[in-house]
């Protein structure tokens, strides 16, 4: 089932659901009346898309319509390249309970994303060709494209490295570990010598093992308050010297996985503005919640590495806006129930993300009169630099992913004729309710359950396929 899950509505702004109904020609369709906005330009432009390409973008409301396309209604909204999470946990092979790719693929396309980077933690690890061989067959005919990672160390269990040339050779761009640190310096040094040498890019979540030891939470006056173990935000801060000193070392391309302390950020900081190939991503949930939130208990809100302070959210914000931090990722990670209904520290670690990560920085952190000013923008505005508010969170959410883990341009490209239609096209006044039990994710571990956002993707392209349409929104 391409189109998502089995939802439908309205698709008008602050009323009913994202829908999935398809136009009933997809081949050739427009898209009229929106804002077009890449990494270049932002313009009030109708786009036009056949046979899985753009074959036509002109101003707003003057593009001829082909005879027997159907158009796709962008009133009042956001076209933009697709989202590319780096961070998804599809759980399959070995967790299908909680997800499965083809599952994971429909969530990814209900929040906007054409392309997800698939975590290597499965079971067994995605450590070898034949596991990629099998993760990229069962991905055939998704609602998004997924491009496997492959695992650093074989099993991930920190002692040998796998054999990277040959998941290299079926496309892995992206070798990682995660869910541990790789905690022997020196192997992770051969690790990075040897990525580089088949043109990969080292990600590493950054726990040093013994400073984290058992912590299931921030350590910090909460943690003391609640008499629970704390994992101190020193165990992320020395893993990220280390790794940026190998990667100044070794010449290697190193990607920093869900940094959450201020500390890392500015050790990312420095280490860019000294030449080091370096990028850096964060999770929705470490951009807006604090560890805080944990003195209910809830187990939503455990994950690893663990909410921190306000001081940390305010540093990883500002790293976000400036660009020490390239990207958001959602670190999307599902768990059945019986995963998470248990004692606190027992529980396992993660968040749903990939249906409320957009919704989320469009609430909290994009100011409502930019969004304006781009909605009902009436000519063209060419950006230059680092653009701030909107434009800078989809560069986090779209391109500059993309470009770490080498899908750019099919994905995040600009927006032009005869590039591929991998596209978003995003409400940015739509307000709605997180209904868990609404998601096409299998999993319903949210810390957003039953909060109101603003803004909620109206439908999404991928390869010129609409998997993602609001059904009242197209005629």
């Amino acid at each position: 089932e391409r189109s998502g899950t089995e939802r439908s509505g309205t698709g008008k702004s602050g009323t009913g659901k994202p829908g999935t109904g398809k136009p009933a020609q997809p081949g050739t369709f427009v898209l009229s009346g929106g804002t077009v906005v890449d990494e270049n330009a932002a313009r009030a432009a109708d786009v036009v898309v056949r046979g899985g390409v753009i074959v036509e973008i002109g101003p707003r409301g003057e593009v001829a319509r082909p005879a027997g396309a159907t158009v796709l209604d962008a009133q009042g909204c956001l076209v933009t390249p697709g989202l590319v999470d780096l961070h998804t946990h599809l759980r399959e092979p070995g967790g299908e309970e909680a997800e499965t790719i083809q599952t994971g693929a429909r969530a990814a396309a209900m929040g906007g994303y054409t392309a997800v980077v698939a975590m290597p933690n499965t079971e067994p690890a995605m450590d070898c060709a034949s596991v990629v061989r099998y993760v990229l067959e069962r991905a055939r005919g998704a609602c998004c494209e997924v491009a496997p990672s492959g695992s650093i160390t074989l099993g991930r269990k920190g002692t040998a490295l796998t054999e990277m040339a040959e998941m290299a050779a079926l496309g892995v761009r992206i070798f990682t570990d995660d869910g541990a640190g790789v905690a022997d310096a020196s192997l992770m040094r051969r690790a990075m010598e040897y990525a580089t040498g088949v043109g990969a890019v080292i990600a590493d979540h950054c726990e040093e093992p013994s400073l984290a030891g058992k912590g299931c939470m921030n350590e910090g006056a909460v943690s003391s308050a609640l008499g629970l173990p704390g994992r101190p935000a020193v165990s992320e801060e020395v893993m990220v010297l280390r790794d940026i000193a190998l990667a100044r070392a070794t010449g290697a391309r190193l990607h920093l996985l869900h940094l959450s302390a201020e500390a890392s950020v500015a050790a990312v900081r420095l280490a860019k503005a000294a030449g080091v190939a370096v990028t850096a991503e964060v999770a929705p949930h470490h951009l807006v919640l604090v560890d805080e939130e944990l003195r209910s208990y809830q187990t939503v809100f455990k994950v690893n590495p663990p909410l921190r302070t306000g001081a940390d959210v305010a540093a990883l914000r500002a790293a976000l806006a400036d660009g020490a931090i390239d990207a958001v990722a959602t670190d999307h990670a599902p768990h059945p129930p019986e995963a998470k209904d248990v004692a606190f520290c027992d529980a396992a670690p993660g968040m749903v993300g990939l249906e409320t990560a957009l919704a989320v920085l469009l609430t909290e952190l994009v100011d409502e009169k930019a969004i304006d000013a781009l909605v009902h923008l009436s000519g063209e505005v060419a950006f230059r630099g680092n653009p701030e508010g909107i434009v800078n969170i989809l560069g986090a959410m779209s391109w500059r992913p993309s470009r770490i883990a080498g899908l750019w341009p099919r994905h995040g490209g600009p927006l032009e004729v005869g590039a591929p239609a991998n596209l978003c096209v995003i409400d940015p006044a739509r307000r709605w309710r997180v209904e868990p039990a609404e998601f096409a994710s299998r999993s319903r571990n949210t810390p957003f359950a039953g909060r109101e956002l603003v803004g909620r993707v109206r439908h999404t392209i991928f390869n010129g396929d609409p998997v993602v349409v609001a059904e009242e929104a197209q005629r």
